[in-house]
């Protein structure tokens, strides 16, 4: 197993050294593939364009559940009393009358997610779509039937009892209407099933029992057999790599020696994901300091040299959706916001992200995710008076959402 000293590695991580600004070896082309891998992959996606014209552009996508409803937290007084009434289903606003020392906030995004834990329980989960950069607040149960239920005129709330760190406490949510999940406007579809066309959806990248560990990739790598890269590929992607602290890269360098076997393998589906993990810097790490994010580059350029449809992409992996095919992939918001500041093709995107921030046929969860990633490309930029020009442009925009969520977002950026 490769494991770094931490302490080790954060003395290194200053020393001066040549390839201080590089994490991965960079070729003649500036990539960190080189020209005769470019060429292969860009053989693999001119074949994958091709393929996408003769997808099922058919299918229907809907967005997450979702519903504009309330959020109350009660922190003293009877919380007994409160939870009772709860229990007997009491009106909101007979509710906020009879525990007038509540913290109430109106109108908030809600999300409904079923997921399995980690333990193998199916879970529902209610949680709020926070708009000021806070950590939001949810709600588990173990009662799937949720999931379906209409809970129009329904309370949803988490009792806490009292112990040595934190008082007696009620938490709650009340839904005015029942979630919805409204369909994607077929222009979304497309973007969606760009990415699933493209990206695949049949492979993942590591193997279902991969196991903790490390595999080196040898020196000579390049001149070995296919049938041994074909084997030290599936070795890799039967390994799972942990970062043992922020400036242990050991995550992101078996993605990068992932994807340069996948790509000298042709397997296409594993390199693309692997790729795209190091773009959105999806590891697993014990901890994560934000002073280390910045070493991470993102290698956006390596696919926009392959003639991808870069905002098709990038789009469709930012939007969610309710029925995703499986083995989708989801990129990060933040990430991706920085690695479209970094795009050659980012005036373009910007302006189609803007059109979607206000198209009030999509659902208002997709809308704000890209609403947030506008916002993470454009604090990315280094010129300011470009900034401030996006945050004229963005201010125009917002003024399509509902008048409560304007406020909040104008208030927040």
């Amino acid at each position: 197993m490769k494991y770094y000293a931490c302490l080790f590695i954060v003395f290194f991580w200053f020393l001066p050294s040549k390839g201080q600004n590089h994490e991965f070896t960079l070729y003649p082309n500036g990539l960190i593939y080189s020209e005769n891998t470019m060429k292969k992959l860009s053989q693999i996606v001119d074949v994958r364009n091709e393929k996408f014209q003769s997808c099922d552009l058919n299918k229907v996508f809907y967005a997450k559940q979702q519903v504009i409803g309330h959020y109350i937290k009660l922190k003293s007084g009877d919380i007994k009393s409160a939870q009772s009434d709860l229990d007997k289903a009491i009106s909101f606003e007979e509710f906020c009358n009879k525990y007038p020392s509540s913290v109430i906030e109106k109108n908030v995004l809600l999300l409904k997610h079923k997921y399995t834990s980690y333990e193998n329980i199916e879970l529902i989960e209610v949680e709020i779509f926070d708009l000021k950069d806070r950590y939001g607040f949810s709600i588990k149960s173990e009662d799937t039937s949720l999931y379906s239920k209409n809970v129009e005129g329904t309370w949803m709330y988490e009792y806490n009892s009292k112990s040595d760190y934190s008082k007696e406490s009620i938490e709650a949510f009340f839904f005015p209407e029942n979630f919805k999940s409204i369909q994607l406007p077929q222009k979304y579809v497309s973007m969606v099933g760009y990415a699933d066309c493209l990206i695949g959806t049949t492979t993942s990248k590591l193997n279902k029992k991969a196991k903790i560990g490390w595999v080196d990739l040898p020196e000579n790598w390049i001149s070995l057999s296919e049938k041994k890269k074909e084997k030290l590929l599936d070795e890799m992607r039967s390994t799972r790599v942990i970062g043992q602290c922020s400036q242990d890269d050991s995550p992101r360098e078996h993605a990068a020696n992932i994807a340069l076997l996948s790509a000298e393998t042709n397997n296409w589906e594993v390199f693309i994901k692997a790729h795209l993990d190091i773009l959105n810097d999806r590891f697993d790490r014990m901890s994560d300091g934000s002073y280390a994010w910045n070493q991470r580059k993102t290698y956006i350029r390596e696919i926009e040299d392959l003639n991808i449809d870069v905002e098709n992409l990038i789009l469709g992996i930012s939007l969610r959706i309710e029925n995703p095919e499986n083995n989708h992939y989801y990129g990060s918001i933040g990430r991706i916001g920085r690695a479209l500041a970094e795009s050659k093709n980012r005036k373009e995107i910007e302006q189609e992200m803007l059109l979607i921030i206000s198209d009030t046929e999509l659902d208002l969860l997709n809308r704000l995710l890209i609403y947030f990633l506008y916002v993470n490309c454009n604090n990315h930029l280094s010129d300011e008076a470009i900034k401030q020009e996006n945050r004229e442009r963005l201010k125009e925009v917002v003024q399509s959402f509902p008048g409560f969520m304007r406020d909040q977002l104008l208030e927040s950026k």
